[in-house]
């Protein structure tokens, strides 16, 4: 129960910082990328206004300025070329002087792509371009700005902060895992003293409903039997089986149940399980259909096995009202063997099929008294289904009819 209580929390905790984790990777590449993209399109704009004549040429300025890259440093450091087309489409003018990435034939070649695909900016193998009128000629002038450095500079940035990404939450990871013990202990420290107060609470209770027990049968050999001695023996017997579950409920939490794994015969088990109830179920008029394939076999520890059959049997009998039906079906359809148990019943119970399996649940604490269950089979049944590596599940098949299903 710690352990899978620490475990629960260091998962929640690395959930919640990947999370984080991946936001924050996400906006700084999202952010490095579009700063790149919007710098870019900046450094085009500079090259196209100083071709086309919208600014006088640019000079060199007369002495070194502070701040951010001027708009002739960037203009300079750029690796660019320029192609321009006149009215009827044609190449008339190619510049490829400010790049050696491309050849004269490779620029030709992309700049009439570029024309020819109709959009003002767009992307070309290593290139961005831009297409806007020209002011030195009727037609148009293209700017193929070089962006294979940003790239790199970005596909570099993403590497770098993917793999501090990793050392971050693996640190994190180190740290919860440390710090998990210390978080829980106030949580562990309750769970175990629950524990140890069932434990020590059925071991002292057990004794004094003994002596209850032989007094009243004592008793009764002097006396005779009355309805009040019947009463305290049923009443104590009842009592005594609570406590026997919650000692094997504390058991099962603990850990400490001896399971013994073997392969067995499932179809004989739950045959041998039915037949023990079919007093009870011809007392209640009950219809039973039993369809149980022969010699399937599972690995578990038989006796739980039996003791999970006998729990979802006899919730079944109890539950189901007078002249209702039991169907039970067991079978191997595929890798998994599949045993389900429907009933009928008056009403369903108002909550959600898995409140069911809580500890103590009552549907109608009046008819369990009567039926008499004191809400913790179920639990008991899902404790050992975990412990035997099972699942068990409830379901409602419509307003009358309940079914647990067991996979193998």
């Amino acid at each position: 129960m710690i352990r899978t209580l620490q475990k629960k929390f260091v998962i929640t905790a690395m959930i919640a910082i990947t999370a984080l984790l991946l936001f924050l990777l996400g906006v700084i590449n999202i952010a490095n990328v579009i700063g790149m993209s919007n710098e870019a399109n900046r450094t085009m704009q500079i090259i196209l206004n100083n071709e086309n004549g919208k600014e006088p040429p640019m000079q060199r300025p007369p002495a070194p300025q502070g701040g951010p890259k001027n708009e002739y440093d960037t203009l300079m450091s750029s690796n660019y070329f320029i192609a321009r087309f006149d009215a009827s489409g044609q190449l008339i003018y190619l510049d490829t002087s400010r790049t050696s990435a491309v050849s004269e034939s490779q620029a030709k070649t992309l700049a009439e792509t570029a024309y020819q695909s109709g959009k003002q900016q767009g992307e070309t193998a290593q290139f961005r371009y831009l297409i806007a009128n020209s002011r030195m000629s009727p037609g148009v002038t293209v700017i193929f700005l070089d962006l294979s450095e940003e790239r790199f500079s970005c596909i570099w940035m993403l590497l770098l902060s993917c793999a501090a990404g990793i050392v971050c939450w693996g640190v994190m990871l180190l740290f919860v895992i440390l710090l998990s013990k210390k978080a829980i202990r106030p949580i562990a420290q309750t769970i175990e003293k629950q524990k140890q107060f069932v434990t020590d609470a059925g071991h002292e209770i057990k004794t004094p409903l003994a002596i209850i027990q032989s007094n009243t049968e004592a008793m009764e050999l002097y006396q005779g039997e009355t309805k009040w001695s019947k009463r305290i023996k049923e009443q104590t017997t009842r009592l005594s089986d609570l406590m026997n579950d919650l000692l094997l409920l504390a058991k099962m939490d603990e850990g400490i149940l001896v399971r013994n794994e073997t392969t067995f015969c499932i179809s004989e088990v739950l045959n041998q399980t039915i037949v023990s109830f079919e007093t009870q179920i011809q007392r209640k008029d009950i219809r039973l259909t039993a369809a149980v394939s022969e010699n399937l076999t599972v690995s578990a520890d038989r006796s739980q096995i039996a003791h999970l059959f006998t729990i979802l049997l006899d919730n079944a009998v109890k539950y189901t009202e007078s002249g209702g039906q039991i169907r039970i079906s067991l079978e191997k359809p595929s890798k998994q063997t599949v045993l389900q148990i429907e009933n009928t019943c008056d009403c369903l119970p108002g909550v959600a099929p898995p409140k069911l399996f809580d500890r103590f649940y009552r549907a109608d604490d009046a008819r369990t008294q009567k039926t008499g269950g004191y809400g913790i089979g179920l639990s008991i049944a899902r404790s050992i289904a975990e412990a035997n590596k099972l699942s068990l599940t409830a379901s409602y098949l419509d307003t009358q009819t309940i079914r647990f299903t067991v996979l193998f």
